[in-house]
């Protein structure tokens, strides 16, 4: 069994389809999803396919690019939405300056908030961290010594140090697609290091489809690819991979139930 620890079903992509894509995954042997927010005000939609969906869990949260749209959100906010029995996580929020969407103050100040809901609720934090590897790193270190808090660097694309950094302070890290690109040799670097109950995989879909299927919308399915190929970089079986990932989700995301 695998779990897609991260994905968008409410993307236009993946909902036009939503039964399919949930049926294709589960002939994969991907047998649980969990649709990331990336609007809190938009958790409504999120909650809602959750509920309607037994093998669906979610998270509340606020994506960086989007960090000074939802400035009005506080940490209490937060640990309201996340007392429904489906939201698993809080996220995603974290620093994003490879395109810059939101001013950078704005995306510090969310995301030291969704670390404080971590925090309070014991929920893991999923952190969307690209090309912002230094300041990233910072505010973990700060963050961790005012209080311990559980997350997980998803869709890894940084170097080895921030990786340290997250591993060092109890956190994650999280595999996608991105890990079968032919330019990815330094995610294989890293992926290499972790140790073997720290690391999970994800699609990130509706984007970044592993090869074979590069280019294409990706879906919670193609899961098994990065793991398949995961497997090979650390020189173990698939089916070991699937094992140690699947018990690292569920002590991550300890509110998921087997």
């Amino acid at each position: 069994m695998l779990v897609d620890s991260h994905c968008h079903l409410d993307f236009p992509e993946l909902a036009a389809d939503r039964a399919g894509v949930l049926a294709r995954a589960k002939a994969a042997g991907v047998e649980r999803v969990v649709t990331i927010s990336t609007r809190v005000e938009r958790f409504d939609e999120i909650r809602a396919i959750a509920e309607e969906n037994a093998e669906v869990w979610c998270s509340v949260g606020t994506h960086p690019h989007h960090a000074d749209q939802e400035l009005h959100i506080q940490v209490d906010d937060l640990v309201r939405l996340a007392e429904h029995p489906k939201c698993i996580a809080i996220g995603e929020a974290g620093l994003d300056y490879f395109y810059d969407n939101a001013p950078k103050q704005a995306q510090e100040t969310g995301f030291r908030r969704h670390i404080a809901a971590a925090r309070i609720t014991g929920l893991p934090l999923v952190i969307h961290a690209r090309s912002a590897d230094e300041m990233t790193a910072a505010i973990l270190r700060d963050e961790a010594e005012q209080g311990a808090f559980p997350f997980v660097l998803h869709c890894y694309t940084g170097g080895l140090e921030l990786a340290k950094v997250g591993l060092s302070l109890g956190g994650y890290v999280s595999f996608s697609g991105i890990i079968t690109f032919k330019n990815a040799e330094s995610i294989r670097e890293v992926a290499r290091m972790v140790p073997k109950d720290r690391f999970l995989v994800e699609t990130d879909a509706p984007y970044l489809a592993p090869i074979p299927h590069r280019g294409e919308t990706n879906e919670p399915a193609y899961t098994r690819h990065t793991a398949e190929y995961l497997a090979s970089v650390r020189s173990t079986s698939f089916e070991a991979l699937a094992a140690v990932t699947t018990d690292s989700f569920y002590r991550l995301f300890s509110k998921a139930k087997r």
